[in-house]
């Protein structure tokens, strides 16, 4: 069972095209894993206060509502509860014990995981970038899409497959750069390599025993979690087409990239990133294609337009550089939310710190309502001096206005009428 903490809990953490899909079809033929394609679902509970608008209306009255009258404390414990109920919904009427949550693009919100469940295990799965790449560009163009690497990475409009390709690989890189007894990093090449070596070390990491045959993923389509798993109908659309795991996948970017588009990724990404990922061997297979010595820098300018136009979009700040809290506030976190979900009713100082809440909640809620006046007064202002200046357009364009406007006062008045 998944508790407050995230035990029993594990965070699959990769960009999209990483083999994902791979890794979790193999884990959920564990008789004590449940997992199922991507879920997400933890990504729109932290956009709940910027709420989108909806047909039935109400949407500045919910955004209201979030940012006014819910402490960020009470929203956090609350998506916390939620969210356990849906993982522990999985493991009702099975075996399993542990969940894995294997959803790409959970990299925009690391330091949330780590609030949120801050005991969960977390694999990171890591593939060359290069192939990577390529993988999006093998798969767009099987569906139609297509995919422009370099229109993508260079587009003035936010572009999420870009902000993949970079400022995800990085900052996943930069959350596992520190070694954690809760973390856990394996290569996709590796995995398809050796599959049963390979698994047989995440269980170790996981705390269950490897079962026989079941990186043999074609054995177990049967099964009651297999047909979940499938039934959502994302990830990777060749999984289904084979048993096991194959190595076609592997090294072959430089047959679907073209030498300008491995160049300018290579540049984009700078080969610091690639030596520090393990893939210097790509690299140098890169350089000797291509022609170029990369630097060891990425490309701050397009990290840097990547980074404005992605805060700009979704009002979230993808923090360089930021690691694992998880081992340092361990405690911490176990003894605040234990207190806040078993011990909350014996808490002596409850009252006053709900007095406070309360407090807190009216004083946003006032700002919320100044704020409000301030912007209703500017667009009267607004539309008074719009008023001004058409009456004054008006008089400009009648000839002899004043005349006219006297000689009308004159004739009322002649008739006894009030100006």
């Amino acid at each position: 069972m998944v508790d407050s903490l995230g035990n029993g809990l594990i965070f699959l953490l990769c960009v999209p095209r990483s083999g994902s899909s791979l890794s979790t079809v193999m884990l959920q033929n564990h008789s004590r894993i449940f997992a199922t394609q991507e879920m997400w679902f933890l990504m729109s509970l932290v956009d709940l206060p910027t709420n989108e608008p909806r047909a039935y209306g109400g949407h500045s009255i919910i955004r209201q509502f979030y940012n006014a009258m819910v402490s960020e404390e009470v929203f956090e414990r609350a998506c916390r509860s939620f969210a356990m109920e849906i993982y522990n919904g999985f493991l009702e009427g099975n075996s399993a014990e542990l969940v894995v949550d294997k959803s790409p693009r959970y990299y925009c919100m690391l330091e949330w995981l780590d609030r949120l469940f801050p005991q969960a295990s977390r694999i990171h799965l890591q593939r060359n970038p290069l192939s990577i790449a390529a993988s999006y560009k093998k798969v767009n163009r099987r569906t139609g899409e297509g995919f422009d690497l370099i229109g993508s990475l260079n587009s003035s409009k936010l572009n999420m497959k870009a902000v993949d390709l970079t400022l995800g690989i990085m900052r996943l890189n930069d959350y596992f750069a520190e070694e954690h007894a809760g973390a856990y990093e394996i290569q996709y090449e590796q995995l398809v390599v050796d599959p049963q070596g390979e698994l047989e070390k995440m269980c170790d990491f996981l705390g269950v025993d490897y079962e026989q045959g079941m990186e043999q993923y074609g054995r177990f389509l049967d099964s009651a979690k297999s047909d979940m798993f499938y039934s959502m109908g994302v990830g990777d659309p060749y999984l289904s087409g084979h048993q096991e795991a194959h190595k076609n996948s592997v090294n072959n970017w430089n047959e679907i990239l073209t030498k300008q588009e491995t160049e300018t990724y290579c540049r984009a990404l700078g080969a610091g990133l690639f030596h520090r990922m393990g893939y210097a061997e790509q690299l140098e297979a890169a350089e000797r294609w291509t022609g170029v010595h990369y630097e060891q820098h990425p490309d701050e300018e397009l990290v840097q337009r990547l980074t404005n136009q992605f805060r700009k979009a979704t009002n979230w700040d993808l923090q360089r550089g930021y690691r694992m809290q998880t081992g340092s506030r361990s405690a911490e976190a176990t003894n605040s939310i234990r207190s806040s979900v078993t011990d909350e009713k014996e808490d002596s100082g409850l009252e006053a710190l709900a007095t406070i809440r309360q407090l807190q909640a009216a004083l946003r809620a006032a700002d919320l309502r100044l704020e409000q006046g301030y912007r209703e007064r500017d667009r009267l202002r607004s539309q008074l001096a719009s008023a001004n200046g058409k009456i004054q357009r008006i008089k400009a364009w009648v000839p002899f206005g004043q005349q006219i406007s006297a000689w009308a006062s004159q004739r009322r008045g002649m008739r006894g009428e009030k100006p």
